[in-house]
């Protein structure tokens, strides 16, 4: 599991740990981690060149000191001072005595085997300032290695607010951060480097599932396990208009772990042509027999509301997608009022708007705006419905109402294609079904379909929805080590 920690969390940390070491003794470590890092990423530390990019404080004196070190090791080491009058002292004197240089040209950067980021650290707020702002835009020979984050991207939340500079290596200290999991900053981190410096800290607000985390959570029938003790999904989807919803909804739901599938819809008679195991009605929901959770809305069209309302009759948890979410958003918050029963929403930016516009009759959000805010936009919408909210993008986001996030770190943007997100919708169910709780639920789903999507594409071609599904299998085998 990778954890990630905010700024707040992280200074309460080193604080603690400062006030038990020797002065300076925190920098260092962080500083000879930074330098292992840079001097594996040169061909040879001698003779390289290498660019200290130094703003003020601290981030600025982790990078000098770094420097230092590679100076040490016979690389030619220039610094820029980007807040001259607040440079770190003890680390600039460090690395004139290594044989460093202070320099103020700016083709510097352009010639560099490899450059150091130091100018803003984790309490940076806000774009590049407009001395720094060049860096961004100019040249580059070599990797750009960022000091625990890329200069103009927020630590807390990933957002980037102006102009930011893009690492090809961000090394981080203690534990991750947020912004460096979370699109836009995600895209700006590069690869992402953890260096333990020692810090004792809290549970973490933030997490990332790996391959060992799901496959302690994926649902694996026993001996005694029958297609009802394995649970049993309902789906009401699809349409006259979107009969392929109902579909790819019921091909995710098959490959997710639940016993059975009931499916009840308009669709049924395409469904069963395409799945003989699934069982169907062509009625609505409440007449499709006894279901563990459902799934509601995908292809929903016109007929969607009294599915709705249907399915959170129901005391099961029940997910809520595409046209189901767009008539939810027109009730508001109060329809999911008294519900016991957990709830999953699974938006993509466009939803989310509508939805929080649904809240308390507000006007329409920016989605552009929302998606550069994705950890803050989930969280929202949990809060102000009570929900478990899995938010799709470029970095999927999980939150629940109490603020507890995850970030799906597999993936491709070749999922961005029709049906996709019926298929998830589906495997998120199923594992609902199957006894997962809504938060992990939409955790394994999201990583086991990005997984999935990766498989169709082989890398770098096109994908349709149902390849998406018939990887799923390969994903679940993958995710437990055993071969595809």
């Amino acid at each position: 599991m990778r954890h990630a920690h905010t700024v707040e969390q992280v200074r309460a940390a080193e604080a603690d740990l400062m006030a038990r070491l020797p002065e300076g003794t925190l920098m260092q470590r962080a500083a000879a981690g930074l330098a292992t890092t840079c001097a594996q990423l040169l061909p040879r530390v001698y003779g390289s060149r290498v660019l200290v990019l130094a703003g003020s404080g601290d981030n600025g004196g982790d990078a000098l000191y770094a420097g230092a070190r590679l100076a040490r090791r016979g690389a030619r080491v220039r610094a820029v001072l980007l807040s001259p009058e607040r440079v770190h002292a003890g680390a600039l004197a460090a690395l004139r005595a290594a044989g460093g240089r202070v320099t103020e040209d700016r083709t510097e950067f352009e010639r560099a085997d490899l450059v150091l980021d130091g100018i803003v650290g984790i309490g940076g707020r806000g774009g590049l300032r407009p001395e720094a702002q060049p860096y961004a835009q100019a040249e580059r020979r070599g990797p750009v290695v960022a000091v625990d984050v890329p200069s103009g991207v927020d630590a807390d939340t990933g957002e980037v607010a102006g102009v930011a500079l893009r690492a090809d290596v961000t090394v981080c200290f203690g534990t991750h951060k947020p912004g460096l999991l979370i699109d836009p900053g995600a895209s700006y981190a590069g690869v992402v480097h953890l260096v333990d410096i020692g810090l004792v800290l809290p549970g973490a607000p933030v997490t990332a599932l790996q391959h060992a985390d799901l496959a302690a959570l994926l649902p694996r029938p026993t001996a005694e396990s029958d297609k009802y003790r394995r649970g049993v999904l309902g789906i009401a989807a699809g349409s006259a208009r979107y009969p392929g919803a109902a579909v790819l909804s019921v091909a995710g739901a098959l490959r997710g772990g639940a016993g059975a599938v009931r499916y009840a819809g308009t669709a049924a008679e395409e469904v069963v042509r395409r799945f003989p195991e699934a069982l169907v009605t062509a009625g609505g929901p409440a007449g499709a027999g006894r279901v563990q959770a459902w799934v509601a809305g995908p292809g929903g069209g016109d007929g969607v509301g009294p599915v709705l309302t249907e399915v959170l009759a129901a005391d099961v948890p029940v997910l809520v997608d595409a046209d189901g979410l767009t008539e939810l958003a027109r009730r508001g918050p109060a329809a999911l009022a008294g519900r016991t029963a957990p709830v999953l929403l699974t938006p993509h930016t466009g939803e989310a708007a509508r939805l929080l516009a649904g809240v308390d009759g507000g006007a329409l959000p920016p989605a552009a705006e929302l998606a550069a805010a994705r950890l803050a936009t989930a969280r929202r919408l949990a809060a102000a419905y009570g929900a478990t909210v899995l938010l799709k993008g470029s970095t999927t986001v999980v939150a629940d109402r109490s603020g507890a996030a995850r970030v799906n770190a597999t993936g491709t943007p070749w999922l961005g294609t029709a049906g996709s997100g019926d298929v998830l919708s589906g495997l998120a169910g199923s594992l609902l079904a199957a006894g997962l709780g809504a938060f992990d639920a939409a955790s394994a789903a999201a990583y086991l379909h990005g997984l999935a999507g990766r498989r169709a594409a082989r890398g770098d071609a096109p994908v349709t929805a149902m390849e998406v599904a018939a990887s799923l299998r390969w994903a679940w085998r993958a995710v437990l080590g055993q071969p595809g």
